[in-house]
């Protein structure tokens, strides 16, 4: 018997659907970034433009460190969706329990990699001599939480892959007020700077932890979680990592890239840095917003490989591909046009602003294209195709912008030189996913008949 947080992803109004898990993703995107904005904006009015570029400039190398591993609650949310498609509640029961087990080990492991690695990364990456002692506190403090920050992404994604996008919200936003809170407590009472900013996060991570757990614990039927009886599925784990892994490996390199560039904004001094640290945090919820549609799709599109039905695959991809263009273009030229209102929310120094509009105009208005490019990539990964998108990702965004800072960023040393690489990447790229969807559609429908 269905739940109510549930939803039939295979029969009913397609467009509808859609709409109905999309918009609550987006709400829980959108809700999140406006509580890590409260980090930013906090520690930019209240300790100073060194304390924002100190916490911005971690972004990528954060990313980096972990997106390997919340890669495989990919691979977690394809397999339930596909098991809950083909209503094999077997196979959703072991891999809950293996997802589950997965995230904490992996928690604990990038508690290391985050202690030992952020100061010689940081260093790497140029990070100013000003800045960087109070990049490398922030990091480690807030590398302390990753196994909470694990179990939470895991957990959600179970609950995503069967239709349940509003409880994730919900846990959200309880978790986000306590960040908010604990920010204005530590950072202006406490006077903690960027060490408060971490510990709220902290202490927001592992609330949400604990809610998606107890909504798990007491979920009943395939998605019921028993933390006495967990067992470890080597099958699954592996089917996962097939699925997972190229994606966090994409998301890896992807924010090499990212590490490159933001060493490229950090040779224009604090400012700049600080100016592209706020511009960032805008153009996040534009990608927040699209990226809603990358995740429904890929959930859309697995339920109904499971359960085999093809001609509902193509207008998944065709509802999400015009939703996420509209979306991108109306949010992003949006953030534009109201730029420099959003960035005096993060700093009161008009040259900082003057920088993070330099940002957003290139960026911000051309993100529709980085949407589509998304979306491509979740048709294919949910047709069990895990490798293809990532090369492609890696060869048409990362390598290119690689080039691009090591050719085009040196002869011409301008905002703009470096900025312009990302639509130029993100539109190479969604023509060269379109291109293999295409040419690997048959095959995938061919191999969908082998499913059990």
């Amino acid at each position: 018997m269905r739940k109510s947080y549930e939803m039939d992803m295979v029969n009913g109004s397609l467009l509808k659907n859609i709409l109905l898990y999309a918009f609550p993703l987006m709400l829980s995107g959108i809700l999140q970034l406006l509580f890590n904005a409260a980090d930013i904006i906090v520690v930019g009015r209240f300790a100073g433009s060194q304390a924002l570029a100190a916490v911005g400039s971690t972004s990528s190398l954060i990313n980096l460190l972990i997106n390997l591993f919340v890669g495989v609650s990919i691979g977690t949310n394809v397999l339930v969706a596909r098991y809950y498609g083909a209503r094999d509640v077997e196979g959703i029961e072991e891999t809950v329990n293996t997802s589950i087990i997965t995230a904490a080990v992996g928690g604990v492991v990038l508690i290391f990699i985050g202690f030992f690695a952020s100061q010689p990364l940081l260093a790497l990456m140029g990070t100013p001599a000003d800045v960087i002692d109070q990049s490398v506190l922030y990091m480690r403090i807030y590398f302390a939480g990753m196994p909470a920050f694990m179990v939470y992404n895991f957990g959600a994604a179970i609950l995503r892959s069967v239709g349940d996008t509003r409880r994730p919200l919900y846990f959200l936003m309880i978790a986000g007020v306590i960040n908010v809170v604990l920010n204005l407590i530590f950072v202006i009472v406490f006077h903690m700077g960027v060490a408060g900013v971490a510990l709220a996060t902290i202490a927001s991570q592992l609330v949400s932890a604990v809610l998606v757990m107890r909504c798990l614990l007491h979920s009943e039927g395939a998605l019921h979680l028993d933390l006495k009886h967990l067992t470890f599925s080597k099958d699954k784990m592996m089917e996962m990592l097939r699925i997972g892994l190229p994606a966090g490996f994409q998301g890896m390199v992807f924010n090499i890239s990212n590490v490159l560039i933001q060493s490229s904004v950090n040779s224009f001094g604090s400012l700049v840095m600080a100016g592209n640290t706020a511009a960032q945090n805008v153009e996040g919820f534009v990608y927040t917003a699209m990226n809603a549609f990358y995740q429904t799709n890929l959930s859309f599109t697995s339920q109904n490989y499971g359960a085999k039905n093809k001609e509902r695959i193509n207008k998944v991809l065709f509802y999400c591909l015009g939703l996420v263009a509209v979306v991108g273009l109306i949010i992003g030229n949006g953030a534009y046009i109201f730029g420099e209102t959003l960035l005096g929310f993060y700093t009161t120094d008009p040259e900082v602003v003057q920088f993070g509009m330099n940002r957003l105009a290139i960026i911000s208005t051309m993100y529709f294209l980085c949407g589509m490019m998304d979306v491509m990539v979740g048709t294919i990964r949910g047709l069990g195709f895990a490798v293809m998108p990532m090369i492609v990702s890696l060869l048409g965004a990362c390598a290119l912008r690689v080039v691009w800072i090591f050719t085009i960023f040196q002869l011409f040393h301008t905002q703009f030189s470096l900025y312009i690489s990302y639509p130029i990447s993100w539109a190479v790229t969604f023509a060269a996913h379109l291109i293999c969807y295409l040419a690997v559609r048959k095959k995938a429908m061919e191999k969908m008949n082998t499913i059990v």
